[in-house]
């Protein structure tokens, strides 16, 4: 059995390089995706600051929508909800992984994120470091690094994660 037939993303025909890649990094890296997923909840979890399951509703935008982008197109906004977070990162929770042709996951993407916490709407930059899709196939798990935040909405997050965190005893 040759490498195309258990690898559909190589060609049959190799070039004078070598194997001719027909499809794009997204379609190649799910499966390793998958299995660094799998071995972080057997493994253990190398996070610093600690993480708390909580379901908040936000709104993502490739742009920050506070700022003049002199005219030129808007693009449209995602919904999604979290599936953790902590005061350093979130794990958001998307039903596609592109808005339009942009993916939202990639090398120096930046999303602009509008979170609903209890106390109000606060917003923030962060920075995608990973995605996997949900095994359900339901949608697409992002894991995000907070970049930016001000301090008013940095101390209503931190208040927020830390009440969470003494509500979910060893999560």
């Amino acid at each position: 059995m040759g490498l195309a037939a258990t690898c559909p993303q190589i060609a049959s025909e190799p070039s004078s390089t070598g194997p001719r890649i027909l499809s794009g990094l997204h379609e190649m890296s799910e499966l390793p995706r998958r299995i660094v997923s799998h071995l972080r909840r057997f493994i253990g979890n190398r996070r610093r600051s600690r993480r708390v399951r909580t379901h908040l509703s936000f709104t993502l935008s490739l742009s920050d929508p506070r700022v003049n982008s002199n005219g030129s197109r808007r693009l449209p906004k995602l919904n999604g909800h979290t599936l953790d977070v902590s005061t350093t990162g979130l794990a958001l929770i998307v039903p596609a992984i592109r808005i339009g042709e942009h993916y939202l996951a990639g090398a120096d993407r930046t999303l602009h994120i509008k979170l609903e916490l209890p106390s109000g709407p606060i917003e923030m930059k962060v920075a995608t470091v990973r995605y996997e899709s949900m095994e359900d196939e339901s949608g697409y798990v992002i894991g995000a690094r907070i970049l930016e935040m001000s301090d008013t909405d940095r101390a209503s997050f931190e208040k927020y994660v830390a009440k969470v965190v003494t509500q979910q005893p060893g999560v």
